[in-house]
């Protein structure tokens, strides 16, 4: 009962929100364009981009556990991937553009909102688009911007990490960036609610997760790898093994504290 008493509030703040998302980024950021240097409008931006993104997490009433330490310079933060829920988890604490599928780019509010966010949409499959979302990538590094990427390439439901698409640690090895691997781990009732996987549809899934108390998250910011002197591959496994070993070990200590 208290959770269909919550639905409504709820989806009235995220309509709001929305609405305040459309504003920015059909108004406010181009005034900022025109009226600032690139540098003074981009951090402008990325600062009312963070706002926004910690906004949604008040409505989600999104609890993240923190581990390990954000990059002190300019990376390349890839991460397991499991929701869209982690485009939230991940941006709120650092400004960042994310790498995403060009599917999310023909979602309805949020796909208008990611492509004015500054989000590289990448067409899997297609070797020439691949090529250009790596020279955008390059591009973002060098204008000392991160980059927060999902290497899988798909959503699971975080009990496993599929292999990674090597091709998106290339702009890593060209710019001498640093590379973060990032684990993220849904927990209490969030572990299975939250898995957006197969034939999920936003909207059901959205609604599903307004109707939830709270949505408990651990965040892991793992050691950062120099990619310098190494092979896009091998900084691609090195980053899957680290994330893995760590969702593997959170794994079982929870099932140590259980059994104790």
């Amino acid at each position: 009962m208290k959770s269909k008493l919550r639905l409504p509030y709820r989806l009235f703040l995220v309509t709001l929100l929305f609405l305040v998302g459309f504003i920015l980024a059909a108004l406010v950021f181009p005034v900022l364009n025109l009226s600032f240097s690139a540098t003074k409008a981009k951090n402008a931006r990325d600062a009312i981009k963070q706002y926004w993104l910690r906004a949604f997490a008040a409505i989600l009433n999104l609890q993240v556990t923190l581990e390990g330490h954000l990059p002190g310079r300019t990376a390349i933060l890839a991460s397991n991937h499991i929701s869209w829920l982690d485009i939230i988890v991940i941006g709120q604490y650092l400004p960042a553009y994310f790498v995403a599928k060009s599917d999310i780019s023909r979602w309805p509010v949020i796909g208008y909102l990611s492509r004015q966010a500054g989000t590289v949409f990448i067409r899997r499959g297609d070797k020439k688009h691949i090529l250009e979302t790596a020279e955008n990538m390059v591009w973002l590094l060098k204008q000392n911007s991160n980059i927060i990427a999902f290497p899988e390439g798909t959503t699971t439901n975080g009990e496993e990490v599929l292999g990674f698409h090597a091709s998106l640690f290339q702009p890593a090895l060209l710019t001498k960036a640093i590379v973060q691997p990032l684990a993220i781990q849904y927990q209490g009732v969030a572990r299975v609610e939250a898995p957006f996987i197969g034939d999920d549809s936003f909207v059901p899934h959205l609604i599903k997760m307004l109707l939830l108390d709270k949505i408990e998250v651990k965040l892991s910011f793992l050691p950062i790898i120099n990619s310098s002197g190494k092979s896009r591959q091998s900084v691609s496994t090195e980053t899957r093994e680290m994330i893995l070993n760590q969702i593997s070990n959170s794994s079982l200590m929870a099932i140590c504290e259980n059994s104790a």
